[in-house]
């Protein structure tokens, strides 16, 4: 089973089972990935210690401009982004892994293969972490300096970019292409329909709304797990698990009465955005369940991926196609060149901390995938306060760590309940 589909957020797409033959296998693979982000973000944030060309300023309508964004700077606020992010991601990977995982570790190589696996781990956090916020940043400029709202052409996007890099991985043989059958394609269209309307709509919230106030929605994300898998599954929650969902609601509702940024299409669309998340989650779960020919969770999210591009692409020029040309852009005193830049650089963030947020879970526990994952939110969330300047209140503060801390109880609580069932 996909076990990070809670933990993970939107990224995860629960259902496949681990073996422990994929789990090393993917483990194997792991290295080469990194390698491919690694070489992939040299061309944009330039060798180790120079400082990377700052982006043209980004013109639109009205003389506003966005501020240029010079990636992994040692000073001001990037700076402070990227320090929170390390900080925050060394916090995660000292979290203690699984007793199967600490014992693979000593047969690879005892303190030492400890101590470099640790390292290896710590740089996959930090790397998840950074594109996570980057894409963030970089997708809230792009939604924020188009006229229009265009959420389903930016979700086209960047699913194209994603398959691209997908194609790339399968063509080079990084991870060996799966072989598909109608009866599977049939099951995973399904998983594809809700990956691509819940980034849809995530894309339409944060056009509207602040990016933190729209990862305060995000974390009500179990609230709508446990429902559904009672709906759908027949799964019972425990009364520890339902009281974990009390600081959930609780701070997202006291987080939204005190938003500054408050627009009931940005809130609504992260909550519908939160509903089909967890319902491609469940779908998986109930439609991939005792499939013999499952393939792993890479090539799952991959093909999800593409299939998903190729479901938006005709909801795209029936909703937005028409508005979406060169020369309406140019028209609008946009600087299309640009405009292009930093939504490929968005695309390539989006799929990259997706990639590695499967990368890292076949290498820890759930449980300790799902704390990263906590942390990730939370880093995000300051990341894009500090970087926006979004004006943030004591009671906002208070409702947004009360909806975070549910969510980490929560994780824990379920993850402990899969333990003892196992």
């Amino acid at each position: 089973m996909m076990q990070g589909a809670a933990a993970a957020g939107t990224t995860s797409v629960s259902g496949a089972s681990w073996t422990r033959a994929t789990r090393g296998r993917a483990s194997a693979l792991a290295s080469r990935h990194v390698g491919v982000v690694a070489s992939s973000s040299s061309s944009f944030f330039g060798p180790r210690g120079a400082t990377a060309p700052p982006l043209p300023l980004l013109r639109v309508r009205g003389g506003c401009r966005l501020r240029p964004l010079s990636l992994l700077s040692g000073s001001g606020k990037n700076g402070e982004v990227a320090k929170a992010a390390a900080a925050a991601a060394a916090a995660a990977a000292s979290v203690p892994a699984d007793d199967a995982s600490a014992a693979a570790v000593t047969r690879d190589g005892g303190a030492g293969g400890g101590i470099a696996a640790t390292a290896q781990l710590g740089a996959m956090i930090v790397a998840w972490y950074l594109l996570n916020i980057y894409f963030n940043i970089y997708n809230k400029q792009v939604l924020g300096a188009l006229p229009l709202p265009l959420p389903y052409t930016i979700t086209a996007f960047q699913l194209a970019f994603g398959s691209l890099l997908i194609f790339l991985m399968w063509a080079t043989r990084l991870h060996p292409a799966p072989k598909l059958s109608a009866a599977q394609l049939g099951k995973i269209a399904p998983l594809a329909v809700g990956h691509m309307l819940g980034t849809v709509f995530t894309n339409m919230s944060l056009g509207k709304v602040a990016v933190s106030f729209t990862h305060t929605i995000k974390a009500s994300e179990p609230f709508f797990t446990v429902v559904l898998s009672a709906l759908f599954l027949g799964e019972v929650p425990s009364l520890p698990v339902l009281g974990s969902l009390v600081p959930i609601v609780g701070g997202v509702a006291l987080a939204s009465f005190t938003e500054v940024s408050f627009n009931w299409t940005g809130f609504w669309s992260a909550m519908a955005s939160n509903l089909t998340n967890q319902s491609r989650n469940v779908l998986s779960k109930k439609l991939l369940a005792g499939d013999k020919d499952v393939m792993d969770d890479i090539n799952l999210f991959s093909v999800i991926t593409v299939l998903s591009f190729l479901l938006s692409c005709p909801l795209m020029f029936f909703a937005e196609g028409i508005k979406f040309t060169p020369g309406y852009l140019q028209s609008t005193g946009l600087n299309l060149q640009e405009l292009c830049v930093r939504a490929a650089l968005a695309g390539l963030c989006f799929h990259g901390y997706q990639k590695l947020s499967y990368l890292i879970l076949s290498r820890v526990s759930p449980v300790t995938h799902s704390v990263a994952n906590c942390v990730k939110r939370v880093v995000v969330i300051v990341s894009s306060v500090l970087f926006f300047s979004t004006p943030i209140s004591p009671v906002n503060a208070l409702g947004t760590g009360a909806a975070l801390a549910g969510v980490f109880l929560y994780s824990r609580l379920t993850r402990t309940k899969k333990a003892k069932d196992a």
